[in-house]
């Protein structure tokens, strides 16, 4: 059974998400500042310099004399608002995973995330290539900010298709095997990915907190943090998909066998859609070109 999907509170929220989330990205250092200040009074005062030279509001005060200043701290209270209203208001589309219990909404609202996050990548380098090659005004930002958005849509993708089963998978031995054998099947990839996921944030932990904290950035003239968000974005995701790994497995557990062919690919609604365009014959009164098919008794060369 399909859920109605695309209604316009599902491209708002998850744009209100972005918005929240990319200011508070944006001025961490004035949260870091204000809550686990660097005991260094050299690394205080680098922090402090990139916070003022990045800060979006620098005439505003910061709350309680501190740096964070008002819209900072909505736009943290935003995420977590933005977030639940996501997940309670996310909908199935029909071509997406039939599997739809609570625990899947959060990687389904994370891909409402990464498709809204794709349209805003797509944006930042249509304007880059317009002022560059129209107005001759080429930018500073534009370039990293788009392998900025590039790496959350990788990450995020990937929760979104282990959520939706639409990984990789080479069914040929596992298609052919017993139910139980392909529940054995399923745990052993479970416990991999899970083992994979906990050696990954083991040991890439402290490299990420020193980034996060550094507030390391790229080094160049826009000069974004990237490393300081994308490191601990690739823990923390990679976390998400050992446990969305998890809920498949349990998800799954009693799903009667499914077995795998070339036509798992072709979208029924698609060709239903072309079918009813060109007609049952293959071309109706139109041809691929969209021109007018001459009549039987038309001349003929």
């Amino acid at each position: 059974m399909h859920e109605k999907s695309g209604s316009l509170v599902e491209w708002i929220v998850p744009l209100g998400f972005i918005l929240c989330a990319s200011w508070v990205v944006w001025h961490i250092p004035a949260f870091t500042l204000d809550w686990v200040p660097p005991d260094d009074p050299s690394q205080f005062d680098k922090l402090s310099a990139l916070f003022k030279r990045n800060d979006v509001s620098p005439g505003m005060a910061g709350v309680f004399g501190g740096f964070a200043d008002i819209i900072d701290w909505g736009a943290l209270i935003g995420v977590p608002i933005f977030a639940v209203l996501g997940i309670m208001t996310v909908r199935r589309a029909p071509m997406e995973f039939e599997s739809w219990k609570a625990a899947d909404r959060l990687s389904v609202f994370i891909g409402r995330v990464t498709m809204m996050l794709v349209v805003l990548l797509c944006s930042v380098m249509l304007y880059e290539v317009f002022v560059r090659y129209v107005l001759n005004a080429a930018t500073l930002w534009a370039n990293e900010l788009s392998l900025w958005i590039a790496g959350f849509i990788f990450l995020f993708a990937g929760l979104y298709a282990m959520q939706q089963r639409s990984h990789i998978r080479i069914f040929l031995l596992y298609d052919v095997c017993p139910r139980w054998l392909q529940r054995t099947f399923d745990c052993i990839s479970t416990a991999l990915i899970c083992i994979f996921a906990f050696f990954l944030i083991y040991g890439g932990y402290g490299e990420a907190f020193d980034k996060f904290y550094r507030w390391e950035t790229f080094g160049t003239a826009f000069d974004p943090p990237i490393p300081a968000t994308i490191k601990p974005a690739v823990l923390f995701v990679i976390g998400l998909v050992a446990v969305q790994s998890v809920i498949n497995l349990i998800s799954d557990w009693n799903a009667e066998p499914v077995m795998h062919s070339a036509a798992d690919d072709i979208d029924e609604d698609e060709l239903r859609r072309l079918r009813e365009a060109v007609g049952q014959s293959g071309t109706n009164e139109m041809d691929v070109t969209r021109g007018s098919i001459q009549s039987d008794t038309g001349r003929r060369d």
